[in-house]
């Protein structure tokens, strides 16, 4: 079979700067030929992103790009394609993308991937990771413009949310650890994302991973609330993953008012959701950090007539049928919660609350209607979905302690 002429184009991201750049200085010097492509957007302020372009030898070149609509991140994704058509002309036999700090490599991914065609070939994502600083950077709460992070003026993400998109996105996570870390940590990175490939960034087996392969349809449908490869319980060096699974909806009022434990009560939680009053929504919650992000993802199956299953992607009709009840179709709860010291029956406790009772329930979807939208300011897309519940400050529990808040 004749090589692949293509220039095959590998994405490192992670907010953990140094680990980062480590990372991506080992793939320059262990693949003869490679080069890296980073737009730096700390210096977006001034009306340009810099772009910078170097070796195993240093420097190649540098530059600017300038904003577009006064967003660092849209000037990124304008000047990215073309500078790695450039490269595909030359001698380049690897383009490492090591994206800025709070670039999340879905979107990159999906833009490379769009434009790839004869000459490029997206190989694979990375996230590289110090283990000893998940948890700080999952537990941050401060708002990525308070942090000097922010990709545009109307960024209203958090430091914690933007971190546990970049981990779990990533097929690789490439570890950096200087000795710092201990079982907790490494309990939790595995916890958070069980199917990830781990590999020591000092290895030989971060080339080739570099070169592995990547999906980027099955990558996104991972990460949809409707088929996510959500993690499966688990315990281990006091990290705790707690999946609640439940077929009765919530009632949107008492789901609303217990929101700032439910998202104290651990360090990431995730999944899909619905509410009586709502009944053909599917909601995604989206929650580190202490901010919370709550979002339709369209109907559930189960209100769509037999003819537009056809229209759904494959993924998601083989999820809805491993999952389907006879009265309610797919619709469920599905939350996961992962977290150091997580009071697993406090928390189960605490979301059983907010189910319908059995007199409510037996009202059925025509009564359902009349219950409270408490939901509403969240849901509505003229407001701004993502909320910081509150601020949430995670540490380390000693033995036997839970985690506070």
């Amino acid at each position: 079979m004749a090589p692949d002429p293509r220039l095959p184009v590998v994405i490192v991201a992670g907010i953990h700067t140094d680990a980062r750049k480590e990372v991506v200085e080992r793939l320059l010097r262990t693949v003869p030929g490679s080069v890296a492509l980073h737009h730096d957007l700390a210096g977006a302020a001034d009306g340009t992103v810099r772009r910078l372009v170097r070796d195993a030898g240093g420097i190649l070149s540098e530059g600017g790009t300038p904003l577009v609509d006064g967003c660092a991140c849209c000037a990124l994704r304008e000047d990215l394609v073309p500078e790695l058509l450039r490269l595909a002309h030359g001698p380049t036999r690897l383009a490492v993308v090591e994206l800025w700090d709070s670039v999340e490599p879905k979107t990159m991914a999906e833009v490379v991937a769009a434009h790839a065609g004869d000459l490029l070939v997206l190989t694979n994502v990375i996230t590289a990771v110090d283990p000893a600083l998940v948890l700080p950077c999952l537990a941050d709460g401060d708002d990525l413009a308070e942090a000097g992070l922010a990709a545009a003026p109307t960024d209203r993400r958090t430091v914690g949310d933007t971190w546990a998109r970049q981990l779990e996105y990533a097929p690789v996570l490439a570890l950096v650890d200087h000795g710092r870390a201990d079982d907790e940590d490494r309990a939790l990175l595995a916890q958070l994302h069980p199917t990830a490939r781990r590999v020591a960034a000092a290895s030989g087996d971060l080339a080739a991973a570099a070169f592995a392969g990547f999906d980027v349809e099955a990558a996104a449908a991972a990460q949809h609330p409707a088929c996510a490869l959500l993690p499966h319980d688990a315990d281990e060096a006091g990290v705790t993953t707690f999946v609640w699974h439940r077929r009765r909806p919530f009632h949107p009022e008492r789901l609303h008012a217990a929101l700032e434990d439910l998202c104290c009560a651990a360090a990431r939680s995730r999944g899909r959701f619905w509410l009586a009053d709502r009944p053909d929504t599917l909601l995604a919650w989206d929650a580190a950090g202490g901010a919370l992000c709550v979002e339709s993802a369209g109907p559930w199956l189960a209100s769509l007539p037999d003819a537009a299953w056809e229209l759904v992607p494959p993924m998601r009709r083989a999820a809805a049928a491993l999952d389907w009840h006879p009265a309610h179709g797919d619709c469920c709860q599905h939350l996961v919660f992962t977290s150091p010291g997580l009071d697993r029956e406090g928390l189960e406790r605490l979301l059983e609350s907010c189910l319908l009772t059995d007199e409510e329930y037996a009202a059925g979807p025509d009564g359902w209607k009349d219950l409270p939208a408490a939901f509403a300011p969240l849901i509505e897309p003229s407001t701004t979905r993502r909320r910081r519940v509150t601020t949430v400050n995670i540490v380390k529990p000693a033995q036997g302690d839970q985690i506070r808040v």
